[in-house]
């Protein structure tokens, strides 16, 4: 099963994350420092919350997929089309490693097209954030670290 991905910036993580386990009547699937990502049914939806301490903002848009190979698939046919892409195979971002492409869409919005490959990655890895995930998100890297919850 595919589904839509929304990232957003909010301003305080906590409030955030309660509003939004009211509003989808689900609990967080990982919860991390200024972190928290949701797998809601209905509608489906991968709900991606970033504290930065402003909020109110779209973060970037994105589209799960099952596997590599879907990624792959999507890969070639963006490209095919003529879109300019960056891929990124076995990047650790938003606390999981992934595969992924990203591409912009006419106004400059970001999507990503990812699948994960691991969705509890050693803290080593963790630690290993790439700068691109963090930059695109508005925090710092050094910002982002493991938590003890698990999610």
């Amino acid at each position: 099963m595919a589904r839509v991905q929304l990232a957003l910036n909010v301003a305080k993580i906590d409030e955030a994350i309660d509003f939004y386990s009211q509003l989808f009547r689900t609990e967080p699937h990982k919860v991390r420092p200024g972190y928290a990502n949701f797998e809601v049914e209905d509608p489906p939806l991968k709900l991606v919350l970033i504290e930065n301490g402003r909020g109110g903002d779209l973060n970037h848009l994105g589209v799960e997929v099952e596997s590599t190979g879907q990624v792959v698939s999507e890969t070639q046919r963006l490209g095919q089309l003529g879109h300019e892409l960056e891929i990124e195979d076995a990047v650790v971002c938003c606390h999981a490693e992934q595969d992924k492409v990203w591409v912009r869409d006419p106004a400059g919005l970001r999507w990503e097209v990812y699948t994960i490959t691991d969705d509890q990655p050693a803290t080593e890895m963790i630690q290993l954030i790439s700068d691109t995930c963090c930059a695109e998100q508005n925090i710092a890297c050094s910002d982002v670290e493991p938590a003890a919850a698990s999610g």
